[in-house]
């Protein structure tokens, strides 16, 4: 991790305020894939992690039972709570949670159902990437979409998409492999850009049997 936790959740705090207006179009077409591919049923309860300013949360809330986003940075969150309180959304708990300890107690007794995370996971070396999504697969969680800044190949040296001073992206074979050694099957990868993509991930029986894996 190129940063500290703190660090980071100093830097998005003080850009809270402007960051929905500052995102790229890869952004937002990635946030609207893991939306699509998250469809939760009416009943299930969503992890939303790294959260921010609640682009997945609220768009899901009108679909599932319950969202829990977590986040590290409270500027982000508190700008999250804005936004859901002006749309008249009360079914989404903006809530301090790291990766690797998303703080889900508010999670009923049977769990979390779908666990999603858009554009947030590469902030973490490769070895804190795997400890996250092993977290994530603790949750109990049937399906698994993350999009984020990965590589399908290499970077480009000279148009990087991210920025190397604090990103730490992963390759989508790393990706991939984290997924498989908790017991959870990659059954769609979509490539939004050469350096942005979209992995789902579905539970598999070797992973414990979930009612209503797909």
């Amino acid at each position: 991790m190129k940063r500290s936790v703190e660090e980071h959740a100093t830097r998005f705090s003080e850009k809270a305020g402007e960051y929905d207006g500052s995102k790229s179009a890869e952004y937002h077409a990635c946030a609207d894939r893991v939306v699509a591919h998250a469809a939760p049923a009416p009943d299930d309860v969503v992890a939303d992690l790294g959260a921010g300013t609640g682009a997945i949360s609220l768009a899901l809330a009108g679909d599932a039972e319950r969202v829990l986003a977590r986040d590290i940075s409270e500027g982000m969150m508190a700008e999250g709570r804005r936004k859901a309180e002006a749309a008249e959304i009360t079914n989404v708990e903006f809530a301090h949670g790291k990766f690797r300890a998303p703080n889900l107690d508010g999670a009923d007794g049977d769990g979390v159902d779908v666990v999603t995370s858009n554009f947030a996971l590469h902030h973490l070396d490769d070895a804190g990437k795997r400890d996250a999504i092993r977290a994530m697969a603790d949750t109990g969680a049937r399906r698994i979409v993350l999009g984020d800044v990965m590589f399908f190949a290499g970077p480009d040296p000279d148009d990087p998409f991210y920025s190397p001073e604090v990103d730490d992206p992963a390759t989508v074979g790393t990706l991939v492999d984290a997924f498989t050694d908790v017991g959870f099957a990659v059954v769609a990868v979509e490539r939004v850009h050469d350096q942005v993509g979209v992995l789902v991930a579905h539970r598999t029986a070797s992973g414990g049997e979930v009612p209503g894996a797909e």
